[in-house]
């Protein structure tokens, strides 16, 4: 493992002196936290000009339904797909105009109902 002695000097910046070279790294548990890193995440190393970037590999959306689940979802994409859905419009008072339109079809079309 490698240790490190850390000192904050900005809210998002640490400085990290190392202390030996076993083969490991511990991150600072200020650090872990601030990040969101859980135990038994999934991290990635990029290297680039002296600079260590890590990046939190999260999984893919494959890996988080059950088949039949990601086949009732790809369904759904499918029958939204389809629309109904209206525009592109060419500009935003053409779309809140199309909108206050519907609003006024859909008021009309309603009827009302009385206590008895």
């Amino acid at each position: 493992m490698l240790h490190c002695q850390c000192k904050q000097y900005e809210p998002t910046s640490m400085i990290v002196t190392v202390k030996n070279n076993a083969a490991g790294l511990v991150v600072p548990a200020s650090v872990r936290r601030r990040a969101g890193i859980k135990p038994g995440a999934r991290l990635e190393f990029k290297v680039s000009g002296g600079i260590i970037s890590i990046i939190p590999k999260l999984p893919s959306a494959d890996d988080e339904y059950t088949p039949a689940q990601r086949r009732a979802i790809d369904a759904q994409l499918e029958d939204a797909a389809k629309g109904p859905y209206y525009g592109p419009f060419e500009t935003a008072g053409d779309a809140v105009k199309f909108l206050r339109s519907e609003i006024r079809k859909r008021k009309a079309g309603k009827t009302k109902t009385t206590k008895s």
